[in-house]
């Protein structure tokens, strides 16, 4: 999908649309978790750029901490007193912010989910976000290969989030399964798989520490593991400091997810092996674009072939390349990180 700003303000120009609405300055708003997350800082940077090449008017809101449904939900009717013509929100809480989403698009505001998707999906007019599912099975399929015959016998700790199972972290633990080809049995379940190569899952709330924690607790359970899936990079960095106090760094390949610079570094100094990388800018920035075509024309931007989300890409980032498998090294990796 091309939105097509430009285009349309041309047409503006030569009256082609009303002299009312080329008189109006579009207000989008932008509404993260927080304002402190590296990933939520490039997103904000991104639709500020977008923003400012577009002549639109951006007006930034933050939770406090993550899971500040609260101060979401004041964002959200300030936007819709201010009459903007539309939101881009990365939800605290994705069911409970749902009724003052129902809200504003009744007040004819465009909403895009960015990142998380709302609770149901549908609440939102469209989500932006990555392919949770392909950067997992990205991965997978990039272990499975490095591996090679090693495979069939690996022995695999897996480093979720939490107990909650979020789409994201279902997402994720999944795809990686698949890519290494386990049978994931309920793709919306995490922990339901038999198959013996899996030594076990734990959560790790996405922390260093939490990777640490967990790592210990699975090397516990069997001392040979092999192989480990983390759900971020900083979960990651967790592992590899638990298997460096055991003196296993170098006899067990991590995977993640993220693309963050402090992991894609990791990658670089060969604490993690793979990981795949998102978009935090490239998704508030085409957010930003699709808002304001919709205030230009009414345009509303459509989902991914395929998929019911507009995806915003994932790359791999290795050092270690696997036949059959589309990667960059970690050098075009710092170029494109965040964080």
């Amino acid at each position: 999908m091309k939105f097509m700003y430009r285009k349309l303000a041309c047409l503006v120009a030569a009256g082609a649309l009303s002299t009312t609405a080329m008189a109006e300055t579009p207000i989008i708003g932008l509404i993260t978790k927080t304002n402190t997350n590296p990933f939520f800082v490039k997103m904000k940077e991104g639709a500020q750029e977008k923003a400012q090449e577009l002549d639109v008017e951006l007006r930034t809101f933050a939770g406090r901490y993550d899971g500040d449904n609260e101060t979401q939900v004041q964002a959200i009717e300030n936007l819709i007193a201010s009459g903007a013509k539309g939101i881009l929100i990365t939800p605290s809480d994705p069911a409970g912010i749902v009724p003052t989403i129902q809200r504003a698009r009744e007040a004819g505001l465009l909403v895009i989910a960015l990142d998380t998707p709302l609770s149901p999906a549908s609440a939102a007019d469209m989500t932006f976000a990555t392919d949770n599912f392909k950067a997992g099975e990205m991965i997978g399929q990039w272990a499975k290969a490095k591996m090679g015959d090693k495979a069939k016998d690996a022995k695999i700790a897996l480093l979720d989030l939490n107990t909650s199972e979020i789409s994201v972290d279902v997402a994720r633990d999944q795809g990686f399964l698949k890519g290494f080809g386990i049978d994931i049995k309920d793709p919306q379940d995490i922990g339901d798989e038999t198959d013996p190569r899996i030594v076990g899952n734990d959560v790790t709330q996405g922390s260093e520490e939490g990777g640490r924690r967990a790592m210990e607790n699975l090397m516990q359970k069997d001392p040979e593991v092999n192989l480990v899936y983390t759900i971020n990079e900083p979960a990651a960095a967790g592992a590899y400091e638990a298997l460096k106090s055991f003196g296993m760094e170098d006899d067990v390949l991590i995977v993640s997810v993220d693309g963050g610079c402090p992991g894609v570094r990791n990658v670089r100094d060969g604490v993690i092996g793979a990981t795949s990388m998102q978009f935090p800018l490239r998704m508030a920035a085409e957010g930003v674009e699709a808002i304001a075509t919709f205030a230009l024309s009414g345009t509303k931007p459509a989902a991914t072939d395929g998929l019911d989300f507009y995806d915003t890409g994932v790359t791999l980032i290795t050092d270690s390349p696997a036949d059959g498998v589309q990667s960059v090294d970690s050098k075009v990796g710092l170029n494109m990180c965040w964080g």
